[in-house]
């Protein structure tokens, strides 16, 4: 994988880091869709991956994306729905609130879509961008953005953005905002991520605006989400819990 991994090209502290066009971001994560569905749908055994991050993702010589490192990673047969999780897994800023709190809703593949969610907020820069332009950066940072679909103001893009690349922003915010629902009922399979991937904005809807203001698993890290490299346990004393595939 020569480019490395696709963190290197979305992070703003790392200096001299060429920069990604619209066109290419979206095909990224298209290819990043696409290849998270293959694995929930399209193998002999299902495969919930648990840490779909930037790290992850590893880019070839012409930039086609391929998700990697399976560590935390979770195979179960396609005749059974249930399977057990002893630990919940993931990685601070990407992880889904139902692995932190079972109150939230069943642990399935839908864990996976959050995360492919928040790797699409921060590939756009939605959270630096939207919350340095708000008075109250302090607020959960979905509803900066909930506010400016709600408001009919354009998501903040780069300056030298033209209306394609203002629409393909716009229409990869949404999906990023359902894929990033709190309650993982309301979140979309991956093949349908890629149908809207693949669709076309207008017929998108803006999603339903029940995110809570703090999910728990923002409130081990303050109002803002913090994303991090490190994958980790995330409960000091693994229980058992189900998966359920359906």
């Amino acid at each position: 994988m020569p480019n490395g991994s696709l963190d290197k090209y979305i992070s703003t502290s790392q200096e001299g880091s060429p920069l990604l066009s619209w066109q290419r971001k979206y095909d990224i994560i298209l290819g990043v869709a696409r290849g998270i569905g293959y694995l929930h749908r399209g193998c002999d055994v299902r495969i919930l991956h648990f840490d779909i991050k930037p790290h992850n993702i590893l880019l070839d010589e012409n930039f086609i994306p391929k998700i990697s490192d399976f560590g935390l990673a979770k195979l179960y047969p396609t005749d059974k729905s249930i399977v057990t999780l002893t630990a919940a897994r993931g990685t601070i800023g990407y992880v889904a609130p139902e692995l932190i709190s079972r109150s939230i809703g069943a642990i399935s593949y839908k864990a996976d879509v959050y995360s492919f969610g928040m790797l699409l907020m921060e590939m756009l820069d939605l959270k630096r961008n939207e919350v340095a332009n708000e008075e109250n950066s302090s607020q959960y940072f979905p509803y900066n953005i909930y506010d400016k679909f709600n408001k009919g103001k354009e998501i903040v893009v780069d300056e030298g953005a033209n209306d394609d690349e203002k629409k393909m922003a716009r229409k990869l915010s949404l999906v990023a905002l359902w894929c990033i629902q709190t309650n993982p009922i309301q979140r979309p399979s991956m093949s349908k991520v890629v149908e809207m991937l693949e669709g076309e904005v207008e017929v998108l809807e803006v999603p339903p605006q029940r995110l809570q203001s703090q999910p728990i698993v923002h409130q081990t890290m303050g109002s803002s989400t913090t994303f991090s490299s490190d994958s980790i346990a995330l409960l000091d004393n693994p229980v058992e819990v189900d998966i359920y595939a359906d």
